[in-house]
């Protein structure tokens, strides 16, 4: 079996592994690279979409998703096999994302005309990422036999709702390979999902991510820092703008603020709405609420079974349109605001920003990750001034940072999933991090008896050897014919606005022999 890492190798983001073996193809996520991880993404995906004959989704966040529309674009005709809930988030974030693609574009585009470069297309379009949701297969948690050959295990990772590491069985001359592929591994104690299952088979080979590799959580309790934080803002009077992740993050929030009105632990709560200004957020928390309950903990469900309803208490309210959200700025009533981006560097939240950042008696409360270079990051580390929509914005809110809540297992949470495997594992791949926290990770995991292995970004490696292998990486094979043909068809355009039809002929000739040779 040849394995190949085509992303999330000694970076954090673009989740996605390629199995070869007895002429089958498969791929075990196709994330979007996000952050740094994106200015050095190719334009290609260094396989042939039409190629694969199976996909498996760990779970929905774009990261490991994100290229699922796109891979369909380019000719993947089969099935992405992964849980009900991740078919059903995907549904509405395959979307979200194309639209984010074609606004991006957009903007890109208007700067592009002004600087007289050559205009871009986006990735794919939110029609073509609707036309993605198709091939969405959804099982249950447990086996499900894929095709002659393969076969899969869905385990409950705890990470967001749906969210699996998965089991492959795959028959190679007779004898099986198994792999588990982690996904993301969530954190203990999260209310709106179970603990992460751990897994104890006899396995060959694990990939493992390890995000939070270096770090151990705060002691902090984020429950009891959330409490505080919106005590003391109630007190001041002013608006409570929280910029947060739209699946996940923004249930949690949702779910914590439900059991302080039913608790009384927070006075004022009761009188003050709570706005969820985020399209994707609500779709999110609709889904949220039909599918929860299947994989809440004990006490989500000793809190239903008393009655409160996390997603629907009275003061709830969304705005859906461009209108409502606008209208909550003209509302001089106190109230909490709850939109995305969760890093501030997009969507709905600037706006609140933009009128509330300015004022003594708001507050600002961070729940999340602040990526560096993004205006959540820059408030964060104390900016007295940021631009938001190319106006300057004094900040003088009351700015509030709470670091407990997390969707990803630190190191004590790693290290306790991993150590659940028979020491009999040939390997442990580390993926899906900063490559200085792997290789701090990777000391801690050797010392529990395993062997480790940090792979290369785009490099093959053979299952029985773990060598690399010695021929290029399949993304470099393919960069210089994207140069060529892009090359050929710009010189195609030139000499066909010329008039010479007889040497546009000639490059169409060159251009066909190319595809010919490359089999696209």
């Amino acid at each position: 079996m040849k394995i190949t890492l085509m992303g999330a190798a000694k970076c954090v983001t673009g989740s996605c592994t390629l199995l070869e073996f007895e002429g089958k193809k498969i791929l075990v996520d196709c994330g979007m690279r996000q952050g740094r991880d994106a200015k050095e993404a190719p334009s290609e995906f260094g396989f042939a979409p039409e190629e694969i004959d199976a996909v498996f989704l760990t779970h929905a966040h774009i990261d490991h998703s994100g290229l699922i529309p796109l891979l369909v674009k380019r000719g993947y005709k089969g099935k992405v096999h992964c849980t009900e809930a991740t078919a059903k988030l995907c549904s509405i974030m395959f979307p979200d994302a194309g639209h984010i693609q074609e606004m991006e574009t957009e903007w890109e585009n208007r700067k592009n005309a002004r600087a007289g470069k050559p205009l871009v297309e986006p990735l794919y379009t939110a029609e073509e990422a609707r036309a993605a949701i198709k091939s969405l297969n959804a099982h249950g948690y447990g086996r499900a036999e894929i095709m002659d050959g393969v076969a899969a295990e869905f385990v409950d990772a705890g990470h967001l709702l749906g969210a699996s590491s998965i089991k492959l069985l795959l028959t190679e001359n007779g004898k099986q390979n198994r792999l588990v592929f982690s996904g993301d591994i969530g954190n203990t104690n999260i209310p709106l999902m179970k603990d992460p299952v751990y897994i104890t088979d006899d396995v060959d080979i694990v990939f493992m991510e390890t995000t939070y590799g270096d770090r151990l959580r705060d002691p902090v309790d984020p429950k009891e820092a959330f409490r505080n934080a919106l005590t003391d803002a109630l007190r001041t009077g002013g608006n409570i703008v929280i910029p947060s992740f739209a699946v996940g993050r923004t249930q949690e929030l949702l779910y914590e603020i439900s059991v302080f009105l039913d608790e009384g632990s927070v006075p004022g709560l009761e009188n003050v709405p709570v706005y969820i200004d985020s399209p994707l957020g609500i779709a999110a928390t609709q889904i949220f609420e039909s599918e929860g309950p299947a994989y809440y903990d004990d006490e989500a469900k000793a809190y239903e079974a008393e009655g409160i309803r996390f997603f629907s208490f009275a003061t709830l309210r969304v705005a859906k349109t461009t209108e409502e959200s606008k209208a909550i700025n003209f509302d001089e009533h106190q109230k909490i605001i709850i939109s995305s981006s969760g890093m501030c560097d997009a969507g709905r939240i600037k706006h609140h920003l933009k009128h509330n950042l300015w004022r003594a008696d708001s507050t600002v409360i961070f729940v999340g990750y602040q990526a560096a270079g993004t205006l959540g990051r820059s408030i964060l580390d104390g900016a007295k001034h940021v631009r938001i929509f190319g106006e300057e914005i004094r900040v003088n809110a009351n700015i509030v940072n709470i670091e407990g809540f997390s969707g990803h297992a630190d190191k004590a949470g790693l290290l306790e999933w991993i150590k659940h495997f028979p020491k009999t594992v040939k390997r442990v791949f580390l993926m899906h991090g900063e490559e200085q926290v792997m290789r701090k990770f990777a000391q801690d995991v050797r010392a529990l008896g395993y062997n480790v292995l940090i792979p290369e970004l785009y490099a093959t490696y053979d299952s029985a050897t773990f060598e690399k292998a010695a021929e290029a990486p399949h993304i470099m094979e393919k960069a210089p014919v994207i140069f060529d043909i892009r090359e050929i068809l710009e010189k195609l355009r030139l000499k066909a606005e010329s008039g010479s039809v007889e040497q546009a002929e000639a490059i169409k000739r060159d251009l066909r022999a190319l595809a010919q040779k490359w089999g696209d």
